[in-house]
């Protein structure tokens, strides 16, 4: 049996992969520890195999006032929990980044993540992550590091970009027809790859992601078939999205921003959900597993 600790009590990401591990209750022990009471560095890790770190800030557009406090969270708290586990004796540290280190992508412009793609986050949310993988990569001893930098993540009751496109997709009679891709990635899909790298011992750098591209418009249209909702869609407005291609909210939704699948690790088999099942099963809120 392996014991897994999941710094970040009660996160949406943790939650997931706590649902996942427990359906093997011969095979894995969780527990969550809370990283907001600073008695949390009294806690010992010395009995558990694997640290899973999510506890961290999510905000691709912070305010500026946030700045100091997204580098104690994302940068130094999650150093610091790597920095204990490793001197604890934890064997293996699975550290939730972002693809956000990479930077984002642009309206009419197509960007594929590979190897060779250097980290150039475009604010301080992604070099907060960025700094935190530098300096736990440069952690010595034994303990095995594994980096995540998944995209958008997605599933029930999720928070960011996609629940406000699910809103405007419910509601709008017409969407633009622009075209682009982007890599996306199930929460289930996600908790799954977790469990891969806790059972086969991994280290090193992953981005997971759906097996397949999605464009903004076809998951416009997926969403509003859930709903029974019918859109139009049409280019009409394709002229004013490529002429405020510049505003981050427009890249946010319209930009192209896709992973080499070399790099997702795509062996492992954690595709147990499809596109079409994993926008029905985020639609109607239902739990994944």
């Amino acid at each position: 049996m392996k014991k897994v600790l999941i710094t970040g009590k009660n996160s949406y990401l943790g939650s997931f992969v706590k649902q996942e591990l427990n359906r093997y209750p011969q095979k894995y022990q969780v527990q969550e520890l809370d990283m907001m009471n600073p008695d949390w560095k009294n806690f010992d890790f010395s009995e558990f195999d694997v640290v899973y770190h999510v506890a961290g800030l999510a905000h691709s557009t912070p305010d500026e006032s946030q700045r100091d406090f997204y580098y104690q969270v994302n940068t130094e708290l999650a150093y610091q929990t790597a920095c204990k586990a490793a001197k604890e004796g934890v064997s293996q540290f699975i550290f939730m980044s972002s693809i956000i280190v990479y930077g984002s992508g642009k309206v009419g412009q197509k960007r594929v993540i590979t190897k060779d793609t250097p980290l150039d986050p475009d604010n301080f949310y992604g070099d907060s992550k960025k700094q935190a993988e530098e300096k736990i990569l440069s952690i010595p001893g034994s303990m095995k590091i594994v980096i995540l930098r998944p995209p958008m993540i997605y599933g029930p009751k999720s928070k960011g970009n996609y629940p406000l496109l699910a809103k405007f997709a419910g509601k709008t009679p017409v969407f633009p027809t622009i075209k682009n891709e982007r890599s996306m990635l199930f929460v289930g899909n996600l908790a799954l790859f977790v469990k891969r790298c806790i059972d086969k011992e991994l280290e090193g750098i992953y981005l997971p992601q759906n097996e397949h591209y999605v464009s903004t418009c076809d998951l416009v249209k997926k969403i509003a078939q859930n709903h029974d909702h019918k859109i139009l869609f049409i280019s009409l407005f394709n002229p004013f999205v490529r002429l405020f291609h510049s505003v981050s909210a427009v890249n946010k939704v319209f930009g192209n921003l896709i992973i080499d699948p070399s790099l997702s690790a795509f062996s492992l088999d954690y595709q147990r959900y499809s596109f079409d099942q994993s926008i029905q099963l985020t639609e109607k809120g239902d739990t994944v597993l």
